[in-house]
C-alpha cells in the first residue's frame, strides 16, 4: 500500500525560497521589535489541557487539538469516556494564554513592566481552506505590569513600523474599547450574562452583515425588537461623542482613555497611516477587558494585525491581577501577500558557485570558498557537471548571481549568471 506524502490538511511543507521570505519577514519584524526594548521569549508548544480549557479563549476552545494520555494514565476500559478523561495536555492555539502562564512562573526574574517578543507555531483544529490552517506562525508584541495607556500606544506604533519595514503603507488601525460595547449592550435591555454571548454573534458582522447578526440573536433566543435595538444603538455611536456615549452609560475614563491614544498615535503616524474609533470592532477572544485593536490593509481588506488588552489573565495564576495588553500581526496572511506580490526579499549579498573538476584538491576550492564568505558572500561548493551549460541555467533556478571555476589550485574569474530567467528576481 502506497503511503501518502502529502502534507496533513490544513498544514503546509516549506521549501527554501519561501523559507527565506519567512525568515526575512520574522527578522524584520524582530528588528523593530527589539529597537523598541522589547526582549524575545520562547513557551513550550504544548500546556496542561487544564490551563488551556479555562482560559476564555471564545469559540478557539472548540478548536482545540488535545493529547490523549500516555502508559497508565490512559485507562479506556471506564464507561462513558469523554474526551478529558483521556486527554490532559493540549496543543497551545495562540501565544497569549501561554504568556501569561510564562510570567506567573517567571516573574521573579523578569523587569516591571515586561516588554515580551514570542514568535512560534499555533495550532486550531479548522476546518482547512484559504488563509485558515490547522497550523500557523503567531508573532506577538506584550507588555505587562502597565496599566497606563501608553502600553497601548506603544504596541501600536511599534507594530505599525513593523508593517511599514515589510513594505504595508496603506492601512488603517481600528480601535475600540469592550466596556464601551458592553455598556451599550446592557443599556438597551440584554443581561449581563448575556454579553458574551452577544459579542461572539457581533464579531460576524462583517461577514454576515446587520440582518445576520439579528437572525442569529434570535435564533439564541433574544427577543426580536431588543436584537434590532442593538443594531440602531450601534448606527448612533460611530465616534467618540459624549452626548451619545453617555446616554448608554459609558464611563468618562473609558473615554478619556481612548480619545488620548487616538490623539498621540495620529501624532506618531504623521500622516502615513490612520487610526478611527469602531464601536463594531469585537476581537474574538474572551479574555479582552479594556481596549481592543486591528489593522486592516485598505489594499487588500483584510486585517494583518490584532490585539488588546486583558488585565484579568494573569490573574487566574496568582492572587493579583496584573495589566496586561498584547499585539499579533497576522504573520501568514501578511506571508501570503508578500507571495502574490511576487516580492523580492531586499539582500544584497551576491550569491556564488564555486565550480571543480574531480581531480581538483578540495583544501584548495574550500579555502577559495571561505576566502569569499568571509568577504560576506554567499558561496556554495559544487562538482563541474559535463552537461555545463544544464547545470548553469539550474544555477539561475537556484537564484545564484555569478559562478566560479576552481582549476589547478586558482579560482579563475568570477562570472556573472544572466539576469534573464532569474526566477523571482
Amino acid at each position: 500500500m502506497k503511503i501518502s506524502t502529502s502534507t496533513v490538511r490544513g498544514t503546509f511543507d516549506i521549501v527554501p525560497a519561501d523559507m527565506n521570505l519567512r525568515e526575512w519577514m520574522k527578522n524584520t519584524v524582530l528588528g523593530i521589535y527589539k529597537q523598541s526594548g522589547f526582549e524575545q521569549i520562547e513557551t513550550p508548544s504544548i500546556e496542561n489541557l487544564e490551563l488551556l480549557t479555562k482560559s476564555e479563549g471564545g469559540e478557539n476552545l472548540s478548536l482545540l487539538f488535545k493529547i490523549l494520555k500516555r502508559g497508565e494514565k490512559l485507562n479506556l476500559d471506564q464507561e462513558n469516556l469523554k474526551e478529558d478523561d483521556i486527554c490532559d495536555l493540549g496543543l497551545r492555539y495562540d501565544l497569549t494564554l501561554p504568556l501569561s502562564r510564562f510570567y506567573t512562573n517567571n516573574r521573579e526574574v523578569l523587569p516591571n513592566p515586561f516588554k515580551a517578543i514570542q514568535t512560534g507555531w499555533v495550532w486550531r483544529a479548522e476546518r482547512p481552506q484559504k488563509g485558515r490552517f490547522r497550523q500557523f506562525t503567531q508573532c506577538d508584541i506584550d507588555i505587562m505590569g502597565e496599566k497606563s495607556e501608553i502600553a497601548e500606544i506603544e504596541l501600536i506604533t511599534t507594530t505599525a513600523k513593523a508593517l511599514q519595514a515589510l513594505t504595508f503603507k496603506d492601512f488603517t488601525v481600528k480601535i475600540n474599547d469592550r466596556r464601551v460595547l458592553k455598556s451599550v449592550i446592557l443599556s438597551i435591555g440584554f443581561k449581563e450574562e448575556d454579553v458574551e454571548s452577544v459579542c461572539i454573534t457581533l464579531d460576524k458582522m462583517d461577514k454576515i452583515q446587520e440582518d445576520g447578526v439579528v437572525k442569529e440573536l434570535i435564533a439564541k433566543g433574544y427577543e426580536t425588537a431588543l436584537s434590532n435595538a442593538l443594531i440602531e444603538a450601534l448606527k448612533k455611536v460611530k465616534s467618540l461623542d459624549e452626548n451619545i456615549l453617555h446616554d448608554y452609560q459609558v464611563e468618562e475614563d473609558v473615554l478619556t482613555s481612548l480619545k488620548r491614544v487616538i490623539e498621540v498615535v495620529k501624532t506618531q503616524a504623521k500622516g502615513q497611516y490612520n487610526i478611527e474609533f469602531d464601536v463594531t470592532l469585537i476581537r474574538g477572544m474572551g479574555y479582552y477587558t479594556g481596549q481592543i485593536f486591528e489593522i486592516v490593509s485598505n489594499e487588500f481588506g483584510s486585517s494583518i494585525a490584532g490585539g488588546g488588552r486583558y488585565d484579568k489573565m494573569i490573574g487566574r495564576f496568582q492572587k493579583e491581577d496584573v495589566p496586561a495588553v498584547g499585539f499579533s500581526i497576522g504573520f501568514e496572511r501578511i506571508y501570503s501577500i508578500l507571495k502574490e506580490r511576487n516580492f523580492e526579499i531586499p539582500d544584497t549579498r551576491e550569491k556564488i558557485a564555486l565550480l571543480f573538476n574531480g581531480n581538483e584538491d578540495i583544501n584548495s576550492v574550500l579555502n577559495w570558498a571561505n576566502q569569499l564568505r568571509e568577504e560576506g558572500k554567499i558561496v556554495s561548493v559544487f562538482p563541474k557537471n559535463k552537461k555545463f551549460g544544464k547545470q548553469i541555467n539550474n544555477l539561475i533556478k537556484q537564484r545564484f548571481d555569478a559562478y566560479g571555476i576552481c582549476n589547478n589550485g586558482e579560482l579563475g574569474e568570477i562570472t556573472k549568471l544572466e539576469e534573464e530567467g532569474k526566477e523571482g528576481k
